[in-house]
């Protein structure tokens, strides 16, 4: 999809809040600093629109991106950061579940991991739990620039292997350096949100 057209429409914590034009929801699930904000900006052609941040468990709500009035990116409070009280991360679960298992027009997740290292404890929960309640999920392993290209295949495996990924799922490799995986990450999201037609 070609975009022009992207506008924060709203910060959501409660299901009140949340869009009501029933256009369909791609959300983007990851640990803090795994590079949610860099893949959102390199979808829709930004340097920085969405808020990359060096302080990690900086978004705190649930970021409605309205991209070229057809869809909504969903950016999801990023999980693992330790310095977050349990109290307040317990809030933050409560909130995430809540969108993630009760959402119609929701059409699938991007979970973020690191391609760098095998997935972590916190990934593998994600990955498992979307699972659980069927989600269509695609896998993006990000930060592949920092990796030689001769040992994509051994990370991409690593992590397959690590997240157990389900035969129903897909893994892409991506850098947000070198734009390396948009299109296929593009051509996933119109699959899921619109059967193939953008």
């Amino acid at each position: 999809m070609e975009v022009h057209n992207v506008e924060l429409v709203m910060s959501a914590v409660d299901p009140k809040q949340y869009p009501k034009t029933g256009q369909p929801e791609i959300a983007l699930v990851g640990r803090s600093n795994v590079g949610k904000s860099s893949l959102t900006n390199v979808l829709i052609n930004r340097n920085s629109y969405a808020r990359t941040s060096s302080q990690p468990g900086k978004t705190q709500t649930l970021n409605f991106y309205h991209v070229e009035e057809k869809l909504y990116f969903v950016d999801v409070p990023g999980y693992g950061y330790a310095k977050v009280s349990r109290t307040e991360r317990e809030k933050w679960g409560q909130m995430i579940e809540t969108y993630l298992t009760s959402r119609d027009t929701l059409r699938g997740v991007i979970s973020l991991v690191d391609g760098r290292h095998a997935p972590t404890a916190d990934d593998l929960t994600m990955y498992t739990w979307l699972s659980y309640y069927d989600i269509p999920t695609l896998v993006v392993a990000t930060k592949m620039d920092k990796i030689p290209g001769a040992k994509w295949n051994k990370q991409l495996s690593l992590v397959k292997k690590t997240l157990q990924i389900s035969p129903q799922d897909d893994l892409l490799p991506f850098s947000a350096q070198t734009k390396s995986g948009k299109e296929e990450v593009w051509q996933w999201i119109e699959q899921h949100a619109f059967g193939g037609k953008a």
